[in-house]
């Protein structure tokens, strides 16, 4: 992030919601084929949540668009056998449906591969229904194989930073999928943003800005498993319905990246047999999207208990409880994730202003110096903003201070002086 980036967002401390009207009415998104600044792209996209579509010279360089794919821009199963033989993966049935989504189970790579030869064979077909291989966390079983790099435009990635640093998880994931293969109508975890790029084959996508979800609902308030469904059509069952935009829909070819905004539900075809790779991540441009989006799924688990409330001494924390079995998080990991990140960033500020090469700073993430000093400190506002609204939230007021990582007011404080600090060291000039 430059300097003017920096000063036109510095003073954002609640980044305000965009009107998505004018833009779906258009049905248009920005194709970037040519150079593009982050600090542009972080304007433009990141900061406006829209989406927009990365053309083939942003992935030419990876080696798995080389090795992964035929002369023909198939797959290249013998290279991928070559490569993940019996190591297992996750695999879906696109013609079940469990909750609102295809059920999984666990097979070794070569037999999902051998499974996908033969439905190639029988003309995209088989009685074992339509498999996909989805969800894959290929780049943390193999670290070794660096057959892709995240593009500078993603990489400010709070929720794998985080996730890394616990090394117990992480949210980058690849997918391999006949044609006819899948994914049902969602918002990503956590209304975070995603990117995903097709390794070889073409997508279809359906994409609906932030609130139109609402008009899908059916009386029971749930979304529909199929936005293209002819029972969307009953006004009985959607009453909604007819009020709802038409969808974004933008075909994906081989070699580009698309950018899923946050908070953007989408559906997703594979049109031709296909491999891409997709991150999952969140940053100081939709931290507040998240911290909205764990205040409602608190809010729906409290609603759901409500009957027991006044019977149970420790109903705020069985609610916690059962919020991150439902979402994967609950408030006392959400401050400790905010808590990593702000440290990171002081850290990193603390290690440039004082020119020295510490231990730390042989640790420094490559992001870190690429993005560089602005944009650490404009992290480190965001996450000092958000713990703000942490402090007068009443359902976090009600943990219990000494199991959290975080002491939400002396980490604000740090902050601050942290970037007082810096800037009297004339590593961030004063405005």
């Amino acid at each position: 992030m430059d300097r003017e980036a920096y000063r036109n967002c510095c003073s954002l401390v609640k980044i305000p919601s965009q009107s998505y009207e004018l833009f779906w009415s258009s049905h248009f998104v920005d194709y970037i084929d040519k150079d593009l600044s982050y600090s542009k792209f972080f304007k433009k996209y990141l900061l406006a949540n829209h989406p927009c579509m990365f053309s083939r010279k942003f992935t030419e360089g990876w080696k798995c668009r080389k090795q992964w794919v035929t002369e023909e821009g198939k797959p290249n199963f013998q290279k991928l056998l070559q490569e993940f033989d019996e190591t297992p993966v996750p695999v879906a049935n696109c013609n079940a449906k469990e909750y609102n989504a295809n059920p999984k189970q666990v097979m070794p790579f070569k037999e999902f591969i051998h499974y996908w030869k033969e439905y190639i064979q029988n003309g995209h077909s088989s009685p074992k229904g339509c498999l996909y291989l989805k969800d894959w966390h290929m780049s943390r079983d193999f670290p070794e194989h660096n057959v892709y790099t995240t593009p500078v435009f993603f990489s400010s990635d709070w929720l794998n930073e985080y996730w890394d640093t616990l090394e117990v998880d992480d949210y980058r994931f690849v997918y391999m999928g006949p044609k006819g293969s899948w994914t049902p109508f969602h918002a990503d975890v956590f209304r975070s943003y995603s990117w995903s790029a097709n390794i070889c084959g073409r997508k279809k996508w359906l994409l609906y800005p932030p609130g139109q979800e609402d008009f899908l609902r059916d009386t029971h308030g749930n979304l529909p498993y199929d936005v293209t469904s002819a029972e969307l059509q009953d006004g009985n069952l959607f009453p909604q319905f007819e009020e709802a935009c038409q969808p974004l829909e933008i075909i994906q070819e081989a070699g580009e990246i698309i950018f899923v905004p946050s908070g953007w539900h989408h559906q997703v075809y594979n049109l031709e047999d296909t491999i891409s790779i997709n991150h999952n991540w969140l940053n100081g441009c939709n931290i507040d999207i998240m911290w909205q989006f764990l205040q409602n799924e608190l809010s729906s688990v409290q609603k759901e208990i409500d009957e027991w409330k006044n019977t149970m001494d420790s109903w705020h924390q069985h609610c916690q409880v059962i919020m991150k079995a439902c979402s994967g998080i609950d408030y006392g990991e959400f401050a400790s994730f905010l808590k990593i990140i702000a440290e990171n960033r002081m850290a990193f500020l603390n290690a440039c202003s004082s020119g020295e090469s510490s231990d730390y700073s042989r640790h420094l993430s490559e992001t870190f110096t690429t993005l560089g000093p602005y944009h650490a400190a404009f992290d480190l506002q965001r996450v000092a903003y958000i713990i703000e609204c942490l402090l007068c939230n009443e359902d976090f007021k009600r943990l219990d201070r000494s199991t959290l990582t975080l002491q939400p007011e002396a980490m604000v404080q740090q902050i601050r002086d942290t970037i007082q600090s810096t800037r009297g060291r004339h590593l961030l000039y004063q405005e």
